[in-house]
This record gives C-alpha cells, sequence and structure tokens, in this order.
C-alpha cells in the first residue's frame, strides 16, 4: 500500500477542510472483526479529485453526498472521491475491520488469567486506517465524535469523557480539533481508580487481572501526575485544553506510551509486578511527565508533516526530565538522561542512517516513521537543553508560551517555533537552530593545556565540529583531608565553544572536566593527567551527574577505539563498588556486559569479562547486605544472573526462593534465573511448564516462550526459529510473544548451534517484516537480529540483504544500524 506523501499531503491540504468525524464501533461483532461506521463532513475549496484511506477487512459501504461509491475502487488504502465541486461533502462508510495482534489499529488481547478480553487503539502515523476511514495527515484537524457499543461488564475510555447510554453503547464527549493519529479507544473490563485534581476527571487504568499492582502504586502515580500537573501549570500560560485526563496500562503495547489527549496510554512494563529500582521508578515518572507534555506540544499545537516530529518528541522529551526534576521527588533525573537516553542519541547520530533533527524534507510516511529514534529524541533534548542554558529559561519559556498561543488548536513548522524564540531573546536563534538542527553528526571537544611562567595554566578547547557550545568546565582536586581518592571542586567555569582567547584556569587541576553538568551534546576527551585521575579516582567525584558524564566518555572512548574494552571492565571493576547512584550502576553494568563482554571482546576473552562482572556483582552484594541501599543489591543480583557461566549459585536462589540476605525471588527474578539456567543447559521443558503453573499471567507466558527458545538443543531452536518466522496468518506471535522469542533464541553460549540460523535471517526477515508490518519489522531487527554473530561473513550476509533483498523500509533502516554496529565491534576487536 503506498505511503502518503509530502507533496500529496501538501496538495490535499490546500484543497480541503475537514469538520467533523462521526464514528461508531461495534466491539461484539466476534474475536477477529469488529465493526466501523463513520461520517466524515468537510469542504472542498475548489472542484477537484482526492482520496480518504482506510484499510478494511470488508468494504461494505460507501456513499458520497448519497451517492453510493462502487467498493471495488478501493485501490490499497485510498478510496477515490471523484469529481467533486467545491463546497461541502458528507462521506459515508459502512466497514468490517480487522484486530491487531501487533498493537497497530485496534488491538485485542485476552488475558491468560481469567478470560478477560480488553481492545485499545493504537493509531500512530497511518494505523488510524485500521479503525475507521480518514484523511490521514497531520494538519487535516477536525472535532471527533466517538460511539462504541462494547460487551456487557465493560468500561470504555476514550479522549473525551465517556457516558454510559444503554444497550452495551458508550458515547465520548466530542473532542477539540485533533489529528486523525490522536483519537484513542480503550475498552475491557478494566480496574479503575479515579480522582480529580483543578476541576479535571483524574483516572489510572489496568486489567483486572493486575488490579493489586495498580492499587499498591496508585498513590504515586497520582501524585506524580498532579506534581507535573501543577509545574505544567506554573510554566504555560495555556492552561490544560482537554476535559478529563486518563492514563491506562495496556497489554502487548509495541511502544512504551503514546500521548492521546485526554487518555494516555502506557505499556504494562510501567506497571510493576515484581521489585524495582528507584531508577525504574524514575523512568516511569519521566514517561508521565512526557507524555502530559506532548498535550501542549503535539496535540494543542500539532507539527504540520512529518519532517517536524522533533517538534513534538524532542520538546516533550526534554520537558519529560526537567519537569520530573523540578516538581517530584526524582530530582536526579538528569543522570538517567545522561547514562541511558543521551547515549541512544550518541550511538544513532553516528551511524550512517543519522538525520538531522529537523531535517528540512521527509518525503514520505513510510520515511517519517524511520526518524523516531534517538536523534528526534535524545539529540533533540539535548539541544532543546543546550538552547535554553545559551537563552536562559525565562526567555526560553517567553518563546514557548508565544508559540502555544500563536498556534493553538492547529499546526506549526520549525519555522515557526524558532520566529516565536526568535521573538523574546535578542540571540539569533535562527542561526542557533542552523547549526543545532539541520546537522549530522557529533561534536568532539578535547582540552589543551598551556602552562605559563608563573606555574598556572591556560584551557584551549580543540573543537572537532561547527555547533557552538555553551558548557561548563569543572576543575577538580584531591580532597586535602582525605586519601581515598575523594575529589572536590575547586571551580566551574563557564565556556563558550568556539572560544576569542584561551580560558586561565589557575594551577594544573588533577581532572579537568569539559561539558560538566552535562549541558551540551558533545563527546568530550581527557588531557592525560586528566585520564590517570578518572582511572584512580572516578569514584571519588562528589557529584551523580559529573560521574554521568564521565562514564559516557569513557564509553565513547570504547566506541572510538580510543580506550581497550577491557580498561573499561577495570574502571566498572574498580569504581562501580563505591557508587551510591544506582542509575549509573545500572546503565555501567548493562554496558559492560552487552555491549563490551558479549560484543567487543573476542569470545575467547569472554569467561574472563564473564568473570570479571560477576565479582563486582558479588562485591555489590557484599556491600548492601546491611539493607542500606536495595536499589544497588537488586541491580547486581540481576546482573550476576545474567552473567552466571556457572548454574550452582543461581539455581540455589531459585530452589532457596531468594537471594541470601535478599530479595527474595519474585516473578520478574525467578524468570530471569531460569532464563540463563536455560541458557547453561540445566534447566528444561519440565522446569518451564512448573514455572509457568506457578505463574500464567501474560508476562508468565512471555518468560516461558523466552525460556523455551533459550534452551540449547536442536529441536527447541527450530520450534522457536517457526514460531517467530510462520509463514501462516493464523500461527502468528503477537508482538510481545515475538519479542520474547527472539530475546531467548540468541545467546553468545550458543554460537555453534546457533550458526546455520545466521544465513537464514536475512531472507526470513524480509518475508515476515513484508507480510506483518513495521512494528513485526521493527522487532525482527531489533530482537531477532544475530547480534552475537562478529565475523566478517556476517556483515558480507547482511550487506547482500539491503543491497538485493529487498527489505521494507522499517526493516531496511533498523538492518543497516545493526551492521554498523557490527562493523564497529568488528573494528573494536581489531578483525
Amino acid at each position: 500500500m503506498p505511503a502518503l506523501t509530502r507533496d500529496e499531503a501538501q496538495i490535499r491540504a490546500q484543497l480541503l477542510d475537514v469538520h467533523r468525524y462521526a464514528i461508531e464501533l461495534d466491539l461484539t461483532t466476534g474475536d477477529e472483526t469488529f465493526d466501523s461506521r463513520t461520517v466524515i463532513t468537510f469542504t472542498l475549496r475548489v472542484d477537484a479529485d482526492t482520496f480518504v484511506e482506510l484499510k478494511p477487512a470488508q468494504l461494505r459501504s460507501a456513499t458520497l453526498d448519497g451517492a453510493p461509491l462502487d467498493p471495488d475502487t478501493l485501490d490499497g488504502n485510498r478510496l477515490p472521491l471523484k469529481n467533486l465541486t467545491s463546497g461541502e461533502h458528507e462521506l459515508r462508510v459502512d466497514a468490517a475491520m480487522r484486530y491487531s495482534r501487533t498493537s497497530e489499529g485496534m488491538h485485542r488481547f485476552t488475558d491468560p488469567a481469567d478470560g478477560a478480553t480488553y481492545v485499545y487503539t493504537q493509531l500512530f502515523m497511518n494505523d488510524v486506517q485500521q479503525v475507521f476511514p480518514a484523511f490521514d495527515q497531520p494538519d487535516l484537524k477536525a472535532v471527533f465524535d466517538v460511539s462504541v457499543t462494547a460487551p456487557e461488564g465493560w468500561t470504555v475510555l476514550s479522549n473525551g469523557v465517556t457516558e454510559q447510554m444503554g444497550d452495551g453503547r458508550w458515547q465520548a464527549a466530542p473532542t477539540p480539533l485533533l489529528s486523525t493519529c490522536l483519537i484513542a479507544v480503550a475498552a475491557g473490563p478494566w480496574h479503575s481508580v479515579r480522582t480529580e485534581h483543578r476541576g479535571i476527571p483524574f483516572g489510572w487504568h489496568c486489567r483486572r487481572s493486575l488490579a493489586p499492582y495498580l492499587d499498591a502504586d496508585v498513590d504515586e502515580l497520582f501524585e506524580i501526575t498532579r506534581q507535573c500537573f501543577d509545574r505544567y501549570h506554573e510554566k504555560f500560560d495555556e492552561s490544560y485544553p482537554f476535559d478529563s485526563y486518563d492514563q491506562a496500562f495496556v497489554p502487548e503495547f509495541n511502544t512504551m506510551a503514546m500521548e492521546n489527549p485526554g487518555l494516555v496510554t502506557f505499556a504494562e512494563e510501567r506497571l510493576f509486578r515484581s521489585a524495582v529500582t528507584v531508577t525504574e521508578r524514575q523512568a516511569r515518572a519521566v514517561s508521565i511527565a512526557h507524555e502530559m507534555a506532548h498535550m501542549w506540544f503535539g496535540n494543542l499545537v500539532t507539527l504540520r508533516w512529518w519532517d517536524d516530529i522533533w517538534l513534538n518528541e524532542s520538546f516533550a522529551e526534554y520537558m519529560g526530565y526537567q519537569i520530573c526534576a523540578e516538581a517530584t521527588r526524582f530530582s536526579g533525573t538528569w543522570v538517567g538522561f545522561g547514562i541511558v537516553r543521551k547515549a541512544w542519541g550518541y550511538d544513532a547520530d553516528q551511524r550512517p542512517s543519522t538525520h538531522p533533527i529537523a531535517p528540512k524534507v521527509v518525503d514520505d510516511t513510510a520515511a517519517a516513521l524511520l526518524n523516531f529514534d534517538g536523534i528526534s529524541y535524545a539529540k533533540g533534548a539535548s539541544a532543546l537543553r543546550q538552547l535554553v542554558a545559551w537563552l536562559g529559561e525565562k526567555d526560553f519559556l517567553a518563546g514557548i508560551n508565544t508559540h502555544v498561543a500563536r498556534h493553538k488548536y492547529a499546526n506549526a513548522t520549525l519555522a515557526d517555533l524558532v520566529d516565536s524564540l526568535a521573538s523574546s531573546t535578542k540571540r539569533d536563534v535562527h542561526a542557533w537552530a542552523d547549526s543545532w538542527l539541520r546537522t549530522t553528526g557529533v561534536d568532539t571537544l578535547t582540552p589543551d593545556l598551556t602552562p605559563g611562567d608563573d606555574g598556572t595554566y591556560t584551557l584551549t578547547v580543540d573543537h572537532a565540529g561547527n555547533r557552538p557550545h555553551h558548557i561548563a568546565v569543572g576543575l577538580y582536586d584531591p580532597h586535602p583531608a582525605d586519601t581515598e581518592g575523594h575529589l572536590t571542586l575547586r571551580e566551574r567555569l563557564n565556556l563558550d565553544v568556539p572560544q576569542t582567547a584561551p580560558q586561565p584556569i589557575g594551577q594544573r587541576p588533577a581532572l579537568l572536566l569539559l561539558n560538566d553538568g552535562d549541558l551540551t551534546y558533545t563527546k568530550i576527551r581527557f588531557d592525560p593527567v586528566s585520564l590517570d585521575t578518572v582511572r584512580k579516582s572516578l569514584a571519588g567525584l562528589p557529584d551523580p551527574l559529573t560521574r554521568a558524564v564521565v562514564w559516557n566518555a569513557l564509553r565513547d572512548a570504547v566506541r572510538d577505539g580510543e580506550l581497550a574494552a577491557t580498561a573499561y571492565l577495570e574502571a566498572a571493576h574498580a569504581h562501580l563498588p563505591h557508587e551510591t547512584d544506582a542509575t549509573i550502576v545500572q546503565g555501567i553494568l548493562a554496558f559492560a556486559s552487552v555491549h563490551i563482554a558479549d560484543r567487543y571482546l573476542p569470545a575467547e576473552e569472554r569467561p574472563a569479562a564473564l568473570s570479571t562482572l560477576s565479582a563486582l556483582c558479588l562485591d555489590l552484594l557484599r556491600r548492601t547486605e546491611d539493607g542500606h541501599n536495595p536499589d544497588l543489591r537488586l541491580n547486581a543480583a540481576r546482573h550476576l544472573i545474567d552473567v552466571a557461566a556457572h548454574p550452582d549459585t543461581i539455581a540455589g536462589w531459585l530452589a532457596d526462593g531468594a537471594v541470601p540476605g535478599g530479595p527474595e525471588l519474585d516473578p520478574e527474578l525467578r524468570w530471569r534465573v531460569l532464563t540463563r539456567l536455560c541458557v547453561l543447559g540445566t534447566a528444561d521443558e519440565a522446569a518451564i511448564a512448573a514455572e509457568l503453573q506457578r505463574d500464567p499471567s501474560a508476562t508468565g507466558q512471555e518468560g516461558a516462550a523466552r525460556c523455551r527458545a533459550a534452551l540449547p538443543d536442536e529441536e527447541a531452536k527450530a520450534k522457536a526459529w517457526d514460531a517467530m518466522f510462520a509463514t501462516d496468518a493464523s500461527n502468528d506471535l503477537s508482538n510481545s510473544l515475538f519479542t520474547a522469542t527472539a530475546q531467548g533464541f540468541w545467546q553468545p553460549e550458543q554460537s555453534d548451534l546457533l550458526r546455520e540460523y545466521v544465513p537464514r535471517y536475512y531472507p526470513d526477515a524480509v518475508a515476515i517484516a513484508a507480510r506483518r508490518g513495521p512494528a513485526i519489522a521493527r522487532a525482527v531487527a531489533r530482537d531477532a537480529f544475530p547480534v552475537h554473530a562478529i565475523d566478517a561473513e556476517a556483515l558480507c550476509l547482511g550487506q547482500e540483504c539491503l543491497s538485493n533483498g529487498e527489505p521494507a523500509p522499517m526493516l531496511r533502516r533498523r538492518l543497516a544500524d545493526q551492521l554498523d554496529d557490527l562493523a564497529r565491534a568488528l573494528r573494536i576487536r581489531g578483525q
């Protein structure tokens, strides 16, 4: 089916205004399809032809101004509307639509715990066409009037307050002007908790079987919602523009959250069934703040076309972290951003598929879908953080409020935002936007210290790149009363790069740190003295955000081949036992195990790396036996499970139901241990079945699929492969079960067993992506890619697929990224 092009959207926007959609959905017609009846009223400015998009299972009828249209004229996803005259028109469509198993369109899920069924929409980009017909582009906003007929005992949620009308019918309040991709419906026997704040109804919702977990956290969830809501009203002049604010945890979601106005949906991973760290609670709080920011940026003011994705996502990403840090108990959010999200941006920006934060042209919706990545989110948020540091928050917010006032309930572009920001400052925002938003790649800043005759030094920053940077430079000295490597901040200097003159810094510090405070987006390097100090005293830096900047610099140096991977492991082994910030520990252990041990080190060096990481985790467990830092202890237990080379210790934990000294093994840890035992060949189908009987939930089903795919025998691998790459649609896995199976399948310990599947991957991936669409294509490339096959032959196979295999756009982009990472791993290994 053809993707809508930018040119087509511009032509259609010039032709017509869409006024209203009246949508009737009937969810009582069976397990495979639902009925969708829609009336669209619109006005044509001139005589013309146009088209409306829909993807029905069956198009029963369509009438235009009372005259029937031939259903057979439906061409792919386009129903032509011919010979229209200027003036108002009414289009009526009656269709049966298919339920989704990939969280695209109307997703249907039956809970294995109690047999209850739930449906919800994810109408992002092109997926509204799987639920109702639409002039599907963001700048054709309209009022939406939605009614739903649902089975008895169900509750229906939507963008506006819903009312039960009788006979299973629910009516949602008409929306303000919205883009088609923002309409939402969620229906089922929800467990709901409701309150009110500032006169707005608030609600949190989840599946009935998950009620105890929502009830346990609902006070925290409402508190964060209220705190963020109030802070946004302090920042923004415009009040919250919708009539209610519901938030729902939905099953098998193919993303972490979606900002539907008045009905935000979150993946159920954010509803915690097992023990979690403060880092994970913080990430959930940031996600709540992020989606709420979209109510203004994305929903009230919406991008005109998909080349301005960053207007939505970069802004929400920045505001999510900033508002959470200001308004909630999670004041250290920027540490998490630096360790996790920023690395995502740096990695994406160094691949061949990189693109500007604000590309000048995105040709069609298929190309746009590829740009929801680390650049549009993490790099864009970093650029905005730098902009705030440069402009000052007062001028930044003044420009933002001007922008919202000018474009509310309408659409806007990059040029509109830059004009609004420029109206609030004397700085040249247009030049800043050109250098930051229209360019690609990561700058690198390196310090050059020059001694003077009087024993003092000056700093010159070697700048590889073209963007201006407003940074802080931290000067650190050994603590005068300490012999254990603690450092103290002597001074933090503000510096603009490029410099106009060398910067005096006084006596040479033990550590000079560029970008201290992490206010800009750049790689940094160390002078030799500072690098030596980092090796000896990294854990002695007083501020976790400073330590995060240093760890990121070491990570970049490994990836660029300037620091040995083993040196990074040595730093982790030396300093993580003394680290107090759980977010840093979690991020460093993840990079050390997933990237260094499993990819960057040759196979023969992996056992030693796992031994180092195991010793490190055991050290963390010993240091937290007194219970003073349960987050570090949980991190250590998780990672010790993941890197265990021998089964005895973790098998003992599973048998005892607890780690000695805590924590107890909850469902997440039990499945984690069992997965590792399956990888090591010391668990079997009987153990998996017993654990599934103990935990028959949806999460348990995913755990069992992961374990079965991880078993080290030919039959298990063949079954898992056939399940993922089935050619019969009736046997298709849901997106969640596909991901779980893929996560279990590829294991570095099983390279000999898996060797035959590496060449099979590419043709099978191309076929399944073409048949099942972008969500599965993304999962195929992200989770089912043979990530541990680090050799030139695997790289050649992948390159051949890109050249001649005709992968779908989503798969092509993700495979290109994976192959670039593979080439980088080979370079780091020296192969």
